[in-house]
């Protein structure tokens, strides 16, 4: 009996230890999976404003670099297998420069056909020439003499159709010549337009056609692309949108600071171009959930200084802009 009561008791002594225990384990593996709070440089450095606009009031924007000419998206005229594609993306060409030549056998030889013709229709104009000039010389011979009976009836009427029908052979060649020059003319202008040139001066930025290809008439290329794109790039020039609920805010007129993503460091100071006139639904650029696309923007057109590679076509800048003073803004308001 005496040792019976001497043995340990599980919900006395066992229970309180396997409890200590299970604390300590979780203690442990709380202090485990803690964060880590020790502070570290950013990866990025957030975009702000700098100088006379740190402590000033300001307006922020996101934009994106373009051509001061936008971009141009080039097609083709006409339909055909491209032959030679004469320029690289960065290449800088002048108006007027082939850009990609389209198969042309077809035009040259129907342009060979049209001169043909030219001279098949020059040849039978002088054929008809000469016999218009001989019956009518017979014609003249015929009314010119004096005693009436000399000559029938007959004869002179038949000297006046081949006077006649001489004149309207000359006139049916003098129109073979008007139409086959007409196709000449035409295959010389199918010919210039199977070369697709720059329309302006400015920068290849992309091509999306190649030797060999088949290129189609009023449609892009592959994945909904044009042939070939490209615009003025000196200078650059940025569109920066403002949300409406700022827009009234902007001093027009007013430089920017412009810092492209990832380089918040490295700020420019563009000049003010123009204002678009008509406000348009705000484009996603920033791939947030949080992000509203239910806004309308005003867009600023703003040309960029020379950067020595900063700036490129496509890419995302951030921009600040001064404020207008809040009593103008009233009076405006107002108005």
């Amino acid at each position: 009996m005496a040792l019976f009561r001497s043995r340990p008791s599980f919900s006395r002594n066992i229970l309180p230890i396997v409890a200590v225990i299970g604390l300590a384990v979780a203690a442990f593996l709380i202090w485990r999976g803690l964060p880590d709070r020790q502070l570290e440089e950013p990866d990025e450095t957030p975009a702000r404003a700098t100088g006379a606009l740190a402590n000033a009031p300001r307006v922020a924007g996101a934009g994106v670099v373009e051509p001061s000419s936008e971009v141009i998206d080039l097609g083709t005229a006409l339909s055909g297998l491209v032959t030679a594609v004469l320029v690289r993306p960065g290449d800088y060409v002048s108006r007027g420069q082939p850009l990609f030549q389209v198969d042309d056998r077809d035009v040259r030889a129907r342009l060979l056909e049209a001169e043909a013709s030219i001279r098949e229709a020059s040849a039978a104009i002088a054929e008809a020439r000469a016999a218009e000039a001989v019956a009518v010389r017979q014609l003249s011979l015929y009314r010119d003499i004096a005693d009436p009976a000399a000559v029938s009836r007959s004869e002179v009427i038949r000297a006046e159709g081949d006077a006649s029908v001489s004149r309207g052979r000359r006139q049916l060649a003098e129109a073979q010549l008007a139409a086959a020059r007409a196709s000449r003319n035409r295959a010389r202008v199918e010919l210039n337009r199977l070369v697709v040139t720059a329309p302006i001066s400015g920068e290849i930025l992309r091509i999306d056609v190649r030797p060999g290809e088949f290129v189609q008439a009023g449609q892009q290329g592959n994945s909904s692309t044009p042939y070939i794109q490209m615009g003025e790039t000196r200078p650059l020039h940025v569109r920066i949108d403002i949300d409406e609920d700022e827009a009234t805010r902007v001093a027009l007129g007013s430089p920017a600071i412009v810092s492209p993503r990832g380089a918040a460091d490295r700020q420019v100071r563009a000049r003010f171009i123009r204002a678009e006139p008509q406000v348009v639904p705000k484009r996603s650029l920033t791939n947030s959930a949080a992000e509203r696309v239910d806004v309308r923007v005003l867009q600023l057109i703003y040309e960029l200084p020379r950067a020595d590679g900063l700036f490129r076509v496509g890419q995302q800048v951030d921009a600040f802009i001064a404020a207008r003073p809040a009593a103008v803004r009233r009076e405006g308001s107002a108005q």
